[in-house]
């Protein structure tokens, strides 16, 4: 078997919210490729302790603050690496290449712009997503919809998924055509909860749209393969350790997982419950997000469990 690599990993944000990476050297593993710096966990160090010493050995920084961000595991076929990444968000002192690897600072944008190892890749994909994830729910007409929609954006949200029932297809365009034109004034990313055929048709629709596709864990088992461009953001649903590895098999960008807890619209469903919802994130090199009678006030709880954040209807709709 295999032996699995511990690696504590810094995002280091700057305070113009830039990133900092490095450049790994020719001879290492991966070498040439940019990294999110940091380094293995040696025995008797929490992850917290090698990330310190390990920034202050690669980049000459004494770490003051830093949350979760992410936890990746990857094979490659020389090596199976566990990813511990925490977001450094204070630090004193001024990062320089001090074992004489170059470095730059980015913005999140550009970060598709440079070459990672592909155990790196679902970090800049974290960072890309934010931590609150609304889910459409009920509406009165049009108008309602808009003011609900509106009313959440201008509450910073930015990952809108369009969930909408029972609406005959002309009417559902027309009303997906206002979520579009809402979600883009506020620079946010609009996910379709639909098939990937009706999918296919919005794109159409809406060519120059910041759109996504999120399917159902139906629609995920459907299909054996990535369904769309790895331009678009692809999610899906989970409940439980199976449809978590078909997820990834098919290319998920990112998951949703619940229920986490008890939830009137699913009185029947067994809730997964923190700690459960723990164990099945450590299964996902992807972000997760919890599902399931949480909001605003889960975050802290969900983020320290390894989710990106939390997902809802009624904690902003």
């Amino acid at each position: 078997m295999t032996k699995l690599i511990h690696v504590a990993v810094g995002v280091i944000v700057g305070s113009d919210g830039k990133i900092l990476i490095a450049k790994r050297p020719q001879t290492a593993h991966q070498g040439g490729l940019w990294e999110f710096p940091g380094g293995k966990v040696d025995a008797g160090e929490s992850v917290q302790q090698a990330l310190w010493r390990e920034l202050k050995e690669e980049l000459a920084i004494s770490v003051i603050a830093s949350e979760p961000l992410i936890q990746i595991r990857h094979h490659y076929p020389d090596k199976s690496v566990l990813l511990d990444v925490y977001k450094v968000t204070h630090f004193d002192g001024q990062p320089c290449g001090a074992e004489g690897q170059p470095i730059c600072w980015a913005s999140v944008s550009e970060l598709g712009n440079y070459e990672f190892p592909a155990a790196n890749k679902p970090i800049i994909k974290a960072l890309e997503l934010g931590d609150k994830y609304l889910i459409t729910g009920d509406f009165v007409d049009v108008d309602d919809f808009c003011q609900r929609l509106s009313r959440a954006l201008q509450q910073g949200i930015r990952l809108v998924q369009f969930r909408v029932d029972k609406l005959d297809l002309i009417a559902y365009k027309h009303l997906l055509g206002k979520a579009v034109s809402l979600t883009e004034k506020f620079s946010a990313t609009l996910l379709i909860n639909s098939s990937v055929d009706l999918f296919e048709e919005v794109v159409e629709l809406f060519p120059f749209a910041t759109i996504a596709l999120h399917l159902n864990s139906y629609n995920a088992a459907a299909i054996s393969a990535r369904p769309i461009a790895t331009r678009f953001i692809l999610g899906v649903s989970c409940h439980n350790e199976q449809e978590i590895t078909h997820a990834q098999q098919i290319g998920a960008d990112y998951l949703l997982l619940s229920p986490v807890k008890k939830t009137s619209s699913h009185p029947g469903a067994v809730p997964l419950e923190w700690s459960n919802f723990k164990v099945l994130v450590e299964l996902a090199n992807v972000p997760v997000y919890a599902l399931g009678g949480v909001g605003q006030n889960d975050i802290v709880q969900a983020r320290s469990v390894g989710a990106q954040g939390v997902a809802g209807i009624s904690a902003w709709w």
